[in-house]
């Protein structure tokens, strides 16, 4: 009788097993999350969105194609590099163009931000910026906050209307930069941390994630290809997927895309090895254009393409009979990258000369004012070792801060691809992967889930009867396993400990990309150094690269700015960027983390 009693359920459940079959019970638990989630915010999941160029080329150490930001209201226009070491918007004030420097110095800079033609400036004091404490480059800056949107003006690009703002005069930077960080800002206390960019984005339901993909763009490839930038996922139209490396982020903030690089050749000639030393762990930063790498790689650049030092600019600088024999060589540098400091998974990054074929200009070098040069730096320690912008022309770079983990990917260069995009969001942690497994052309659009209400209501009866079933067979498993457990000493499986701390990497939706264990890096001290930035302008109306029309989201004419800047004459104050702890999401408590 009792026998019977129980096959029944097991019968039933069985006879509605097909119908069970099509919905997983993770599956409906992410779809009633999906429609609990609905319910209550009345707003679907925001998709990734893609950020058009300016369509311009800026930096005096460049050139660099750089982005439009809206300052201010009514809006100012300003054209901004992408930077991944800083959590701010940073501008250039009035001050930054003294009457000494060119009398285009307004748009070498990428346009100047005046505060007081603002309405809705919020003044502040004067601050660190708190980025490149290790190159010797922080520097002080009025600090305030008003109203920033992405994208020219009409373009309908993403808005904060609190966000913080650096207006700098200091030539070190000498355009503005958008910060990717989604850490908070912290001023004279850690009591008052004032929300990111990026952060107020995923609140505001704009962006899906803490997530960016990024790649800097070139002038030698495509006729010019101009960089492009995503948040909330990435344009799986400018990488290679099935050649990436990918880690988790270190564990000190300011040095989270810390990576190994485990080699350096070159097919130029003698020495090929330039990274004679062995592989070191080196900083991926956006900020800055050059290289800095060991003295002894430096010698071996300048052995393998007869580089000369200047220690009056601290600068490579070319002159025309080398700079010919250079281009006529046409050498190429393949970077090894790794998740550890040898061995295991690895990507090569090719960069041909033309990645280095740059010119640096005034304020960099003075009479003349503007020289061709080699974008490497000879690095003090190893808290200086840096890829920076010259590097990302050739290669993309995804950085997820909801699961602590980036990845790097060798850029392709299909002219169809690069002239459109084919996004892919990235959901937050505690997002289902369901809601939106395909990519999207279209810089708009929501993920939504949902199944009809009488399949729900089935499926629920079965997931409840499964339930039951399963959770009596484990009881009587478990009761099972206590009994043999008292004749056997305790302890964890091999497999286990083995895994023990071990993060699980996540990897970009869409399963393009390869992910791996977290490894730690070694830890670094601080010291020095300087970089820059200038500007070559061209057409507004194209986009892609520069001899394709459309394509962009957000993208129009320059426009001009007026009048008088922010002055403050109260004490300077430093920010303690490193104290700022990531940001919280459901799976890392922001304690979790270390300075």
């Amino acid at each position: 009788m009792g026998s019977d009693a129980g096959a029944r359920p097991a019968a039933l459940a069985l006879a509605l097993l097909p119908l069970a079959s099509a919905w997983s019970i993770p599956s409906l638990r992410n779809e009633q999350r999906l429609h609990a989630r609905a319910d209550e915010n009345k707003t679907a999941i925001p998709a990734a969105i893609d950020i058009g160029p300016s369509q311009y080329w800026d930096g005096d150490d460049g050139p660099w194609s750089s982005f439009p930001l809206q300052v201010g209201t009514p809006a100012q226009n300003i054209r901004a590099l992408i930077s991944t070491q800083a959590n701010t918007i940073i501008t250039v004030g009035t001050d930054g163009c003294p009457s000494f420097y060119p009398s285009n110095c307004n748009d070498l800079r990428g346009q100047l931000f005046k505060p007081n033609e603002s309405l809705t400036w919020v003044p502040n004091s004067i601050f660190n910026i708190g980025i490149e404490q290790n190159l010797g480059m922080d520097t002080t800056s009025d600090a305030l906050f008003d109203t920033v949107v992405l994208g020219w003006q009409g373009s309908g690009g993403p808005s904060v209307q609190h966000s913080t703002v650096f207006n700098l005069a200091d030539p070190n930077y000498w355009v503005g930069a958008f910060g990717l960080r989604p850490d908070p800002a912290n001023f004279t206390t850690q009591n008052d941390p004032q929300p990111s960019f990026m952060q107020q984005l995923v609140n505001n339901k704009t962006i899906p994630s803490l997530t960016y993909g990024y790649t800097a763009g070139n002038q030698y490839r495509l006729s010019k290809v101009f960089g492009s930038l995503v948040l909330g996922g990435y344009d799986q139209n400018r990488f290679d997927g099935t050649k990436n490396v990918s880690m988790g982020m270190y564990t000190d903030i300011n040095r989270d895309l810390l990576i190994y690089l485990q080699g350096i050749t070159t097919d130029a000639g003698s020495p090929s090895n330039l990274l004679p030393d062995g592989g070191i762990s080196i900083l991926i930063d956006s900020t800055i254009a050059q290289l800095w790498l060991p003295e002894s790689a430096c010698t071996a650049f300048e052995q393998a393409f007869g580089l000369t030092y200047d220690n009056t600019s601290e600068f490579y600088l070319v002159n025309s009979s080398l700079h010919d024999t250079l281009q006529a060589q046409n050498a190429n540098v393949t970077f090894t990258l790794g998740a550890q400091q040898t061995g295991g998974s690895t990507v090569d990054i090719v960069l041909p000369y033309g990645a280095f074929d740059l010119s640096v200009k005034f304020p960099n070098v003075q009479n003349p004012n503007t020289s061709m040069y080699f974008p490497l730096k000879r690095a003090a320690n190893d808290t200086q070792y840096t890829l920076g912008r010259t590097f990302l022309q050739e290669a993309y770079l995804i950085a997820d801060y909801d699961n602590h983990n980036f990845t790097v990917a060798p850029c392709i260069w299909d002219s169809d691809k690069v002239s459109s995009s084919s996004l892919k969001s990235i959901l937050r942690a505690n997002e289902t992967s369901s809601a939106n497994n395909g990519g999207s052309s279209s810089n708009t659009g929501a993920i939504a889930g949902g199944v009809v209400g009488g399949v729900v209501g089935a499926v629920l009866i079965i997931g409840a009867i499964i339930w039951f079933l399963r959770r009596k067979k484990q009881t009587a498993k478990k009761r099972l396993a206590e009994l043999e457990a008292t004749n056997a000493p305790g302890g964890k499986s091999s497999q286990d400990s083995a895994n023990e701390g071990k993060p699980f990497i996540s990897q970009p939706m869409g399963g393009e990309l390869g992910g791996g264990e977290i490894h730690e890096l070694n830890s670094t001290h601080k010291p020095f150094a300087q970089e820059m930035e200038s500007p070559f302008k061209m057409d507004p109306n194209k986009h892609g690269y520069s001899e394709m029309d459309g394509g962009g989201e957000f993208y129009g004419p320059n426009a001009k700015n007026h009048a008088a800047e922010m002055h403050g004459d109260t004490p300077v104050f430093e920010m303690p960027g490193s104290d700022v702890h990531e940001m919280p999401t459901p799976e890392v408590r922001p304690q979790d983390r270390k300075p």
